[in-house]
């Protein structure tokens, strides 16, 4: 068993990274399923979206090849409506909620004809949006990923000047660097981040992370009002024996370097062991098997029943050649000369409903051993629990706590996405950017 980069050949590793969820081959295709749909008055594909996108609107535009109409309607509500087409859980949202599910019929391939439009926009650049007239008010906002430029972009059409401050060197947050490959390229982030700028009025400076190049009281007295986007990025500790031998990776960081440096420069075992069973852990799995590991086995504490992915994720998995072992719960990571061989998990077992409404994973007294040579943690993310709390912002154990007007308890700072709600989906962070705006015109008009 080894751990080793460059397993494959350039020609299997583009395979292996293709987009899983192609486009429509032609337009006729399109016509084909933007005809299906029912048009239904109240629509519960709308209703089911965070961002609330007039879904039926933007279908029938499509159907009558108004393709910069339905463009400009998804992408009014949803800035990022481009992204979201690839890496939406839209089983479990607009295409869920469609009522050929009623029908045991499939579908609307809702994420596919959002694809088909707003492509379009974002290759072409299209100039869907206008500014207003500048109002002289500046706002700065913290962190380039969903929240913050969804935020950045109502800013902006509204005439105040925006300036992000962005750790990375790119922007796009999680969707540029912490999801699967061959659910969005890197290039079409950076097009897509292009795009949402294209407008004017919002200027991005990279490489500038809070509390290291800029502090937050720089930022209060240089600008009229702050909105922080930080999201979560600290890898949930397992606390348990061995966690820093050699070869035990954290999930974003293993998914991040397969982002930032490519396919055949990062490291994969042959035998590798994947913790936990949320949309983190489903794209470290597949990644792992598809750069050229042998044998990957998802560990989860819990039964399928209260699992976060959702059955579409956990079916790719399956059909990766991943495995799934249930009901166990890491206990220690063993190894020799410094490098990880062992994983021993115990046998959990669901006692009573915990806060969440899950039942607790509680311990038999067994154990079982796996022989690995990686272990990749996808346990969860933690917020900036030092820096929030340096900067004298009330939170929650790390989650910022905003009130009904998106405003921490420092007035003129406010802030929403993954840094106040824990870690959501990036449809949900755009629609706290969009939120987060209209606090704060509303708070620049007083």
């Amino acid at each position: 068993m080894s751990i080793k980069n460059n397993r494959l050949t350039a020609e299997q590793y583009e395979q292996n990274f293709s987009d899983i969820h192609p486009p429509f081959e032609n337009r006729e295709a399109a016509l084909v399923e933007a005809n299906r749909c029912l048009f239904c008055y109240d629509a519960p594909c709308t209703k089911s979206c965070p961002t609330s996108i007039n879904i039926p609107k933007f279908i029938k535009q499509i159907s009558t090849d108004n393709i910069k109409g339905s463009a400009y309607t998804i992408l009014d509500a949803n800035i990022m409506g481009g992204g979201c087409s690839k890496v939406c859980p839209v089983e479990k949202l607009c295409e869920g909620s469609c009522v050929y599910n009623l029908l045991d019929e499939p579908p609307i391939p809702i994420a596919k004809l959002q694809r088909y439009s707003t492509e379009k926009a974002i290759a072409a650049q299209w100039p869907l949006f206008q500014r207003k007239p500048s109002t002289g008010k500046k706002v700065a906002i913290v962190g380039a990923g969903p929240a913050g430029l969804s935020c950045a972009h109502v800013l902006s059409r509204e005439g105040v000047e925006v300036t992000i401050y962005e750790k990375e060197s790119k922007g796009g947050g999680l969707m540029t660097y912490g999801i699967a490959a061959y659910k969005v390229t890197p290039q079409f982030c950076d097009d897509e981040v292009k795009f949402i700028t294209s407008l004017g009025g919002i200027h991005i400076k990279y490489e500038q992370e809070l509390g290291r190049n800029v502090t937050l009281a720089e930022l209060q007295a240089n600008y009229d009002a702050v909105y922080l986007g930080i999201g979560v990025g600290v890898a949930r500790s397992l606390d348990i024996p061995g966690e820093e031998l050699a070869g035990v990776e954290d999930a974003l960081r293993f998914i991040y370097d397969i982002r930032e440096k490519g396919y055949p420069s990062v490291p994969v075992g042959d035998k590798v062991a994947v913790i936990g069973l949320g949309m983190t852990a489903i794209d470290a799995a597949t990644q792992a098997k598809r750069l050229g590991a042998k044998e990957v086995t998802i560990v989860y504490r819990r039964t399928q029943a209260e699992m976060p992915s959702t059955e579409v994720e956990l079916n790719l998995a399956k059909l990766d050649g991943c495995s799934i072992i249930w009901l166990a719960s890491p206990k220690e990571v063993r190894g020799e000369n410094g490098r990880v061989t062992q994983l021993i998990c115990n046998v959990m077992e669901l006692g009573v409903p915990d806060t969440s409404g899950r039942r607790t994973p509680v311990e038999t007294g067994e154990t079982i051993a796996l022989d690995v040579d990686m272990v990749i943690k996808a346990a969860g993310q933690i917020p900036y629990e030092d820096l929030v709390q340096d900067n004298q912002l009330t939170h929650w154990y790390g989650k910022l706590v905003i009130n009904e007007n998106c405003e921490t308890n420092i007035p003129g700072v406010f802030a929403g996405g993954d840094c106040v709600n824990g870690g959501k989906e990036v449809v949900d962070a755009v629609q706290a950017g969009k939120d987060g705006a209209r606090a704060i015109l509303g708070f620049l008009r007083k």
